[in-house]
């Protein structure tokens, strides 16, 4: 049922080969003291001359971020394939997608921790952390570090320093450069529950959603989803509220403080309390067909209703907006550039873009005011050097 590494992305290749015309593919690498990470990157526009058009709702979606989860990955395939129509959602799901599609740039990263899932299927099949032993969903700066009582130092390692992995250095950049509306990042095998299955939003690292209208919204629309869509299986909320535990260095939780992605989801897509906690295969993947296909036809429809409700709610969040109702929002360019100045948020609200911005720029002042001491320090030496030349040539 589960493909290898190795085929499942040939199959992805070979489906953007296929339909040049709705399908791109890009691959990002980058190291980081010996070690090397490669990531594959699908864009989905159904006309590509739009792709670079700003009033279209722009979505990232994450798979495979923890490597014992390869059923999140079978679910990126099944979502490029019915991007690509060579599959479509099953007739229990009747949605019309056809004016849904046509506004929105989805970015799939279908397997985001390529050399973690190595070492799953050469037997580790606990391993979650990528290739030097680190924990991407830890590597994150919102809070990176903090450590609760009940921390795994081997489940959890978050490494030396914020985004010190280079998969989540791709994953920043991929951010920066494609500033999504939608953010969401698929697990599975959440423990700590009845309910196996998750709709989540920030925060991880703390046992509150943010507050506000822009909060409301995301929570309403992920109860219909949840409703309408996935039978009331699934928990609801944030994710420090709600599984037991809280997160700190998440994916999420930057996407939604740093980022400033309007609507950052994590979802578990699926879950088995009868597996013993030796058998990860078993707690992190259906074994059986039938199940299989279950969680791919159920998530696949739920995620295509969510690019269906993500539209209608981007443009409640933003009425004033023309067209599409997002190409006047600000850039996180303008965000970035700009972070000594008052600007307006995506959602109309004055804020401080310092104190925001403030964790992702922490090293450079640090660096800026060791230079300064420097600096000083050789201006005083000059001219006491100076002032000693002076009183020399004086007693002369």
């Amino acid at each position: 049922m589960v493909s290898s590494r190795g085929a499942l992305l040939e199959e992805i290749e070979s489906l953007v080969h296929r339909h040049p015309s709705k399908l791109s593919m890009e691959t990002f690498s980058t190291q980081n003291k010996g070690y090397h990470a490669e990531m594959t990157v699908v864009t989905y526009c159904r006309n590509r001359k739009d792709c670079e058009d700003k009033s279209k709702l722009r979505i990232l979606l994450s798979f495979g971020q923890h490597a014992r989860e390869l059923i999140t990955t079978e679910l990126a395939l099944r979502i490029l394939s019915i991007l690509s129509e060579e599959e479509f959602l099953s007739s229990a799901y009747p949605l019309n997608l056809n004016n849904t599609l046509d506004r929105l740039v989805i970015k799939v990263v279908p397997m985001e921790n390529v050399n973690g899932r190595k070492l799953v299927e050469a037997g580790d099949f606990c391993e979650r952390r990528n290739g030097r032993g680190v924990d991407l969903n830890r590597n994150w700066s919102v809070d990176w570090g903090k450590k609760e009582k009940d921390y795994d130092p081997y489940e959890e390692n978050p490494g030396t320093a914020p985004f010190s992995e280079p998969e989540t250095q791709i994953m920043r950049k991929l951010c920066a450069s494609f500033e999504p509306h939608i953010w969401v990042n698929a697990h599975s095998g959440m423990e700590a529950s009845i309910l196996l299955l998750a709709l989540f939003m920030p925060y991880d690292h703390k046992n509150t959603t943010p507050e506000g209208l822009p909060s409301q919204r995301m929570k309403l629309m992920l109860e219909k989803l949840n409703r309408f869509q996935l039978n009331d299986r699934c928990l609801v909320g944030s994710g420090g509220g709600s599984v037991g535990y809280l997160a700190h260095g998440t994916a999420t939780d930057y996407m939604y403080d740093i980022a400033r992605v309007p609507m950052s989801f994590t979802f578990e897509i699926y879950g088995d309390s009868t597996a013993s906690s030796k058998d990860c295969f078993k707690m992190f993947n259906p074994i059986d067909l039938i199940t299989f296909n279950r969680v791919l036809n159920d998530w696949s429809a739920a995620f295509f209703t969510l690019f269906s409700l993500g539209g209608v709610q981007m443009k409640d969040l933003h009425p004033n907006a023309t067209g599409s109702g997002f190409e006047k929002w600000v850039s996180i360019d303008d965000y970035l550039n700009g972070y000594l100045m008052e600007r307006k948020s995506r959602y109309g609200k004055k804020l401080e873009v310092l104190e925001l911005g403030m964790q992702e720029i922490r090293t450079y002042f640090r660096l800026f005011l060791l230079s300064s001491v420097l600096l000083m320090f050789m201006f005083c030496s000059r001219i006491s050097k100076s002032g000693r030349q002076i009183v020399s040539a004086m007693s002369l």
